[in-house]
């Protein structure tokens, strides 16, 4: 019993599909549009001289396009030529040698021109060549002689051909000739020996020569091989002696090269080809080639050793498959090298297709035309096939390098455009019309349909829609509000909506509606969810005697509202019920069982959306009883391998196994494990597939696409496995899109300043089709920046120029020749770390003698993840250094406490931030200084400061100045002679006036009469205080010898009537001090 995998479900769905998901909306026809090639024949095409030739070129347009062609550049007037003709509604041209002629007249560059009244669309310059091949030319060749051991090269010297023939060795009785390490085919055709053995000349050597058109073989003329020996008697034992050529006496050698000759060489190869480099050296023994790149290794992905390791061949060249390769050529004697410096040049590629635009009057817009290639190629544009600078000016067009720029279009900017980008190495062209339309949106697909899908299906949606301007389309689902896109939700450019999982709940009628400025247009689909079919009780394998009743079970569970049909095949065709055989809904049963009913029998379970398929096998004995259940005490061992593996049943996805069973030796086989091998990507690995019971013989295997599969079976019995079966046929799968992308998708920077993304290749089971490849796209997260992409065909790529530690959105998608896989997941990667920045707020606190505290705060630019903290101190005393002491510190720690060995010492501390590219900036600080010290060190300090020794002699220059102002106001203390110029008279009742002056003595240093004594005891002035000033007016005052004051004491009116005897009084020298204030 097996369950056999359905093919797809078949819906009803006839909009599924028919549009390219992200396709460019076209023009209906029904509307005015210029040209647009459909069709074109290959840029170089050959073509047999046996039958006409078919030069394709085809257009639509409305209204419907004329065709001309050139030859050569110049004009091909049709007409004139009665071979030529152009077929119906069709550019392609017919040459019909029926009646004579000669292809090669033909020959030459054609280009075809589709026009109407809109424009001229071009194809590409195709170059017709006719395929010849030649004959080879008549010689006579003498044998060759040579001696035995020494290397020979056989040429072929093929005719030229078109294309090129292939070339293989042959002997002149049509038997390949061995090819080994020592013999092989070179790449040019020619044969080499890299050591003769007397057994060469058994054979003789023709080269052929086999040309594809004509499908013909040549064979050029055989040489015969005259080996010299020492040892004329040939042991065919020696062939495979370990010490095969000292046994036959021949002298061993060092290798040296026969191709390429030399040490180096160089090689051209274009971006996207096949690099194929060749080695191939004599000597003896023959040398092994072993193949090397410098400064890296070789592309493991793409790289493949042919030709017994003679050749290297890298496929879908890069650019990064550039620099030096040598090839190593060793034996026992020694070894030599030849280096080839490959060079990567390209044809253009595109980077950006120039795009047909459709733009509504008024409306902006702009071509691009982007490639790239090596060397850089050149942009030329076209109007209608005419150079753009012979073109009539438009002032609504400008021109800026790849880009055409269109400024408020009208209805008569309508034209195709062509960009022709070109280097010595080819050439890309590409046609692009610009149609200015005012149309409102319209739907192009009919109106209210019904679509039935299966439960958890993925399906799609259509809504092809048209407008000018290009209208935006909106899906809603039962009328309401909310835009479906997101989640299970897809909505592609086309319009299409996709919904990746279908639930019950998705049941319901869906709108889609396209709007513009001149209006809107909408469309319903309603969608029904249904069941899937599905059979819960399969038939069973079974063993029946002849002429018993057997009954097949196929109980099935499906949708009411779909039909059900139920039937039977048997070995895979369609069973006849005849009057043995009874079908109902739910079973088959066979009455009188013969023979020939052994087989296997299918129940198909099928409504008009889908089915499901259940397989069992009906094994008929004969009248005699089975032999009994061996004795148990038989000795048990593993069984034998199963033998005869069938391949049967195949499809594009399964394909059913069916083996037979060996003995088990005493003891049942429980399980069969089938293992595949694929010979693409890991040749010679197997791989368990599945596991099925001990009783079945024969399975329904799933499979990928794009693999060539090789199945073996191992059974199992409680004692242990046998050996591998011999493996089956092959079998190759039809190549499909990948259905999932790469794994393990990381980007990480290995330097600071780039990231490098890598992921876990793709398996052969899930490439699904040839050159496998991934498209890798990456951006600064959080920004607006396009997305940058590259195709790789390893598992790395590094991106360059960088910032340091940023975060990057990166994703890969992986693509092969049928087309890509589903979009990927977006993951995080960031760019390389740098030495981070130090420590922030680095700070050094002593609580107390015993303790010091650390705290920082992290760097303000980590430049990465941060791993930690390196501290490092040391103690010092003065001159003397303790030993330095190191910790480490987790990334999250931002305190330290330091226990002091001694209350004396100070530390100094340095502290660094770390990556994992090392340690970052550090900062210092030292402990704070004991207090004794710092007393004296502050001292010592501030007695050196500029600040310090400016204000100490200041204050001595005050100090100095006081003592002089008080020795001069001391000096003044002399006889004031106040009676001749005072008519008032002395009271008695003043006894320092009897001789009419007064003494100025140590007395007068007492607090004057009426001054106020101050808290601290200083005394304060008085308003009365004499002052210089009050004798300033006389002017002609002048001073004796004893320092006393001579002139008139004149003081003022109101001061000698108020002021009385007390401006008499001496002026001590506090009050001399606050005159000078």
């Amino acid at each position: 019993m097996a369950r056999q995998q359905p093919p797809p479900w078949v819906h009803t769905a006839i909009l599924l599909c028919l549009l390219s998901l992200t396709g460019a909306i076209e023009i209906p026809m029904d509307l005015s549009q210029p040209p647009t090639i459909t069709k074109q024949s290959v840029k170089d095409h050959i073509v047999d001289p046996r039958d006409n030739i078919l030069i394709e070129c085809e257009a639509k347009g409305n209204p419907a396009p004329s065709f001309h062609w050139t030859r050569n550049s110049r004009f091909f007037n049709i007409a004139k030529d009665p071979r030529v003709s152009m077929r119906r509604r069709s550019g392609t041209l017919v040459i019909d040698f029926r009646s004579g002629g000669r292809p090669e007249e033909y020959e030459g560059e054609y280009q075809c021109f589709a026009r109407n009244k809109f424009g001229t669309a071009l194809s590409n310059r195709i170059r017709l060549q006719v395929s010849k091949s030649p004959l080879w030319p008549k010689e006579n060749l003498d044998p060759v002689v040579v001696q035995e051991g020494a290397p020979l090269t056989l040429q072929c010297n093929p005719p030229p051909g078109l294309p090129s023939p292939v070339i293989f060795w042959m002997s002149s009785s049509m038997e390949p000739i061995t090819q080994d390490k020592r013999v092989s085919q070179g790449h040019n055709g020619d044969l080499y020996f890299s050591n003769v053995m007397l057994q060469d000349m058994q054979t003789d050597y023709s080269c052929n020569a086999r040309f594809h058109f004509t499908h013909t073989i040549q064979q050029k003329n055989a040489f015969t091989l005259k080996v010299l020996t020492n040892n004329p008697y040939n042991d065919s034992s020696l062939r495979n002696h370990p010490d095969m050529y000292s046994a036959r006496g021949v002298a061993e050698r060092t290798p040296s090269f026969m191709y390429p000759q030399g040490t180096a060489s160089s090689q051209m190869v274009l971006r996207g080809m096949d690099l194929l480099l060749e080695c191939i050296a004599s000597g003896v023994p023959t040398p092994d080639i072993a193949w090397y790149k410098k400064g890296g290794d070789l592309p493991s992905d793409k790289a493949k050793f042919e030709n017994f390791n003679k050749a290297l061949r890298i496929t879908n060249v890069s650019e990064e498959d550039s620099g030096e390769y040598f090839c190593l050529a060793s034996n026992k004697m020694g070894s030599i090298r030849h280096t080839i410096s490959v060079r990567v040049k390209a044809a253009p590629y595109w980077l950006d297709e120039p795009k047909n635009l459709i733009l509504a009057p008024g409306e902006d817009g702009r071509l691009v035309c982007r490639a790239n290639g090596n060397p850089k190629p050149t942009v030329q544009w076209m109007v209608n096939g005419e150079p753009l600078q012979s073109a009539p000016p438009n002032p609504n067009r400008e021109v800026a390098g790849d880009t055409i720029i269109f400024r408020d279009t009208q209805i008569s900017s309508r034209a195709v455009y062509q960009c022709n980008t070109s280097n010595e190495h080819g050439y890309l062209l590409a046609n692009a019309f610009v149609s200015v339309l005012d149309v409102p949106p319209r739907m192009l697909s009919p109106r209210n349909q019904l679509i039935r899908v299966i439960l958890y299906n993925r399906t799609r949606l259509d809504c092809p829609f048209f407008g000018s301007p290009i209208p935006t389309l909106r899906w809603f689902k039962n009328g309401q509000g909310s835009n479906l896109d997101g989640g299970n939700y897809h909505v592609y450019e086309n319009g299409s909506l996709e919904i990746k999982m279908i639930r019950k709940e998705d049941q319901g009628i869906y709108t889609c509606v396209a709007t513009n400025i001149l209006g809107k247009a909408e469309n319903q689909v309603r969608l029904e969810v249904k069941d899937p079919t599905r059979i819960y009780r399969m038939p069973e394998d079974q063993v029946v005697k002849r002429g018993t009743t057997v009954q097949l079970e196929c109980r099935v569970k499906h949708d009411p509202s779909l039909k059900l049909a139920v039937s039977w095949l048997k070995d895979d065709e369609p069973l006849y019920i005849g009057n043995r055989m009874k079908k109902e809904d739910d079973s088959l049963t066979i009455f009188g069982v013969a023979e020939r009913d052994q087989g296997s029998y299918t129940c198909v379970a099928s409504t008009e959306l889908d089915q499901d398929l259940a397989k069992a096998s009906l094994t008929v004995l004969a009248d005699q009883a089975t032999p009994t259940n061996r004795l148990a005490a038989l000795p048990k061992g593993r069984p034998d391998r199963p033998r005869d593996l069938e391949l049967t049943d195949l499809a594009e996805r399964s394909v059913r196994l069916t083996w037979i069973p060996g003995d088990d030796n005493n003891s049942p086989i429980t399980d069969y494990v089938v293992q595949f091998e694929e010979d693409q990507f890991q040749p010679g690995v197997w791989h368990d597939h599945s596991k099925f019971p001990g009783s079945v013989n024969s399975a329904v295997l799933r499979l990928s696409p794009y693999v060539n599969y090789q199945f073996r079976v191992i059974a199992i019995n409680e004692v242990g496995s046998s050996h591998p079966s011999l493996p089956s046929e092959r079998y190759r799968t039809s190549g499909a899109p990948p259905e999932s992308n790469p794994a393990d998708v990381k980007g990480e920077g290995t330097r600071k300043n780039n990231m490098e993304i890598t992921w876990t290749p793709m398996n052969a089971t899930s490439a699904f089709g040839p050159n496998l490849r991934y498209i890798v796209k990456w951006r600064r997260r959080e920004t607006r920046e396009t997305w940058n992409n590259v195709t790789v065909w390893g598992s790395r790529y590094v991106v360059g120029q960088t910032p340091v530690y940023v975060p990057y959105e990166i994703r890969v998608q992986a693509e092969n020749d049928f087309g890509k896989g589903p979009e990927p997941d977006t993951v995080i990667g960031y760019s390389g770390e740098d030495l981070p920045s130090a420590p922030r707020r680095f700070r050094v606190r002593q609580p107390n003698l015993e303790t010091i505290n650390l705290e920082w705060d992290h760097p303000e630019h980590p430049n990465g993840i941060l791993i930690g903290y390196t501290l490092k101190y040391v103690a010092f005393n003065g001159t003397k250094l303790g030993k330095q002491i190191v910790e480490n510190f987790s990334p999250n720690q931002t305190k330290f406490t330091v226990q002091r060995a001694d209350p004396v010492s100070r530390y100094r501390f340095t502290l660094s931030a770390r990556t994992q590219v090392g340690s970052g900036e550090a900062v210092t600080e030292e402990s704070p200084a004991p207090p004794n010290e710092a007393y004296t060190n502050n001292q010592a300090d501030i007695a050196t400061q500029g600040w310090f020794i400016g204000l100490m002699c200041a204050i001595a220059l005050l100090v100095l100045i006081l003592l002089i102002v008080c020795f001069i106001k001391r000096s003044r203390g002399g006889k004031y002679p106040v009676r001749e110029k005072k008519d008032v008279p002395l009271g008695p009742e003043d006894p320092k006036e009897e001789d009419g002056s007064f003494d100025y003595s140590d007395e007068d240093n007492k607090p004057l009469q009426g001054s106020q004594t101050s808290l601290d005891g200083t005394i304060k002035q008085q308003e009365s205080d004499d002052s210089l000033v009050d004798y300033g007016e006389g002017g002609e005052g002048q001073f004796n010898e004893d320092g006393s004051f001579i002139g008139q004491y004149t003081v003022k009116k109101d001061k000698e009537e108020t002021e009385g005897n007390e401006s008499s009084e001496a002026t001590s020298p506090v009050n001399a001090i606050y005159s000078l204030a």
